[in-house]
């Protein structure tokens, strides 16, 4: 495995820069800039530069340009938009950065079998807007402009997963290229198949470090007939959190329902302009349904919420109020950063079994502010993800590390609880260190033998996932 410890040969990066510029002509670029744009996601990792970045339009490309590197052992990090949270992206290695951003065809769409075939560079809202006349929708919302081949790179969830499940779920096949250039194709059209090893789930969270895909086949869903959103707000956390795991124990099939907490609350009433609330904690709902459906299902939300000491549930049945909403909690992050002008964060992501989420949270919160950290917690409560983040002072020697510190006793106690480090981020960089702890040397090590079967030279994404 020492292919992943170090940086390919300049002779070598030679090589597949000027191969890679026959290939792609102008679109291959060495400009620092566009390297620098490449270096990092939306983490707080240090950027590192490739020495390339590829921007590829078709299978054959990609086929092409992996058999070039794979040939001069030089490494390649996919790149989509950039989202990533856990440093998916950084080039740790150099080489080439494989930016598949421009492969944005919707190549079919199935309306009968409700099904379509895409490009990894489409994002869900390009999607959508193609779908809408047709009646159908991609559920999948992890709330940023991601492209859908990162999405499934990183086994992405977001609000809607409650109900819809997540990308694993709305994935019927993929067509991916190998390590080596070969191209395969896994899955089908049909909604179950007992035909041998499931490659799509093996590549669906698999970061690009198995191969890269190139192109999709998703499941649609049908719009509903109706769709109302709420909001209600708590005297307190446990009551928010109380009210989450009660509706889920009663069946009640909510299609989101998001947690933000007082400070969480605040950040977004700032920078999203929201008005008519309060600093407290809150929850965001929708129901999806028949116009009878979605009223029972808010009226029984709304009776439990009471039961925990919930008020001014509110509902919104016109689009653009709906719309309002959920923009000020897509827009959570960035609300969460802006909170203290000047200030970073590093973006928790635990999942616990839905009994275990009271303890988790407010555990969470009180650790945080025990040791005098500014936290936001906003979370997918429905299925038990909640992100935890935790600001911190660049400007202050120590400050970052005190606040991977934090992190490390957020994730601790989610483990303990039988939760998981990454609902829905990925591991990257950022959570490498909780995998052996998580799953277990054995398991860890039936990871790394796939791995290397499937890229024996180490060059794809090398240095996430394995800390080696």
């Amino acid at each position: 495995m020492n292919a992943f410890a170090r940086r390919a040969e300049p002779n070598s990066i030679a090589a597949v820069i000027a191969g890679a510029r026959a290939i792609l002509g102008d679109r291959l670029s060495v400009n620092e800039s566009v390297r620098l744009q490449h270096g990092k996601g939306e983490d707080s990792t240090t950027p590192t530069l490739p020495d390339a970045v590829a921007f590829v339009q078709t299978t054959a490309e990609v086929s092409r340009l992996l058999a070039l590197c794979h040939h001069h052992a030089v490494p390649v990090t996919p790149f989509g938009a950039g989202t990533s949270l856990e440093g998916h992206v950084n080039p740790v290695r150099g080489g080439i950065s494989l930016d598949l951003s421009r492969m944005t065809a919707i190549l079919e769409v199935n309306a009968e079998d409700m099904d379509c075939q895409i490009e990894p560079g489409v994002t869900r809202q390009q999607l959508n807007d193609h779908l809408r006349d047709q009646g159908m929708f991609f559920p999948v919302d992890p709330g940023s402009v991601c492209t859908i081949g990162g999405m499934c790179a990183t086994r992405a969830s977001g609000t809607n997963a409650v109900r819809y499940g997540t990308i694993r779920e709305n994935v019927l096949g993929l067509e991916v290229v190998l390590a080596d250039g070969r191209v395969i194709e896994t899955g089908g059209r049909v909604r179950k198949a007992a035909n041998g090893y499931d490659l799509t789930r093996l590549f669906i969270g698999s970061e690009g470090t198995l191969g890269v895909i190139t192109k999709i086949r998703l499941r649609l869903h049908g719009i509903p007939e109706a769709m109302s959103a709420a909001v209600c707000q708590f005297p307190d956390l446990a009551g928010a959190v109380n009210t989450t795991i009660a509706t889920m124990q009663s069946g009640i099939p909510v299609a989101r329902i998001e947690l933000l907490d007082a400070d969480q609350m605040r950040a977004c009433m700032a920078y999203s302009k929201l008005e008519g609330y309060r600093a407290a904690p809150t929850l965001f709902l929708e129901f999806h349904g028949t116009h009878a459906a979605v009223r029972e299902q808010a009226e029984a939300v709304e009776a439990i919420a009471a039961d925990f000491g919930g008020e001014g549930f509110a509902w919104a049945t016109e689009a653009e109020a709906r719309n309002r909403l959920w923009k000020a909690r897509h827009d959570a992050y960035w609300a969460a950063l802006a909170l203290v002008p000047g200030w970073r964060g590093i973006t928790t992501d635990i999942c616990v079994p839905i009994s275990k989420l009271a303890e988790a949270i407010l555990g969470a919160k009180g650790d945080a502010e025990a040791r005098g950290h500014t936290t936001c917690i906003v979370g997918h409560v429905g299925d038990g993800n909640f992100h935890q983040v935790i600001l911190y002072d660049p400007k202050v020697e120590g400050a970052l590390e005190r606040a991977w510190e934090m992190d490390r006793l957020i994730v601790a106690r989610g483990l303990a609880l039988g939760g998981t480090c990454s609902g829905e981020h990925g591991v990257g960089l950022g959570k490498r260190e909780f995998l052996e702890h998580e799953h277990g040397v054995e398991a860890l090590a039936v990871m790394r033998g796939i791995k290397t079967q499937f890229d024996p030279k180490g060059i794809l994404n090398p240095g996430k996932m394995f800390r080696n």
